[in-house]
């Protein structure tokens, strides 16, 4: 199980990018149209200034019922062993497990 302290600093960054995707994004496209260094140099100045955190690239998905950073199914959002414990139990609905 992951430190509280750790899922809550990661849900904290999940507001942070909540909060700040449409600028990024708006100025993103700025930089995009903008011909002139200067003006390029400018807005990646206003890029350069929000919070580190708020950069979606910073986000981990977790584990859902452990906290897990590492080993993440997206769709079932639980990481590898928790999943498979869960198949071995017959939690899940349609999975199987593998046997050779």
């Amino acid at each position: 199980m992951a430190k509280k302290s750790v899922i809550q600093k990661e849900k904290k960054r999940q507001k942070l990018a909540q909060k700040y995707h449409m600028i990024r994004r708006s100025s993103k496209k700025e930089i995009r149209k903008v011909p002139s260094l200067n003006e390029k140099s400018e807005i990646y100045g206003k890029l350069q200034s929000l919070p580190r955190n708020s950069a979606p690239t910073r986000l981990h998905r977790r584990c859902f019922s452990t906290g897990r950073p590492r080993a993440n199914y997206r769709d079932f959002e639980l990481s590898g062993h928790i999943l498979r414990e869960m198949i071995s139990a017959c939690l899940l609905p349609g999975a199987t497990r593998s046997s050779w």
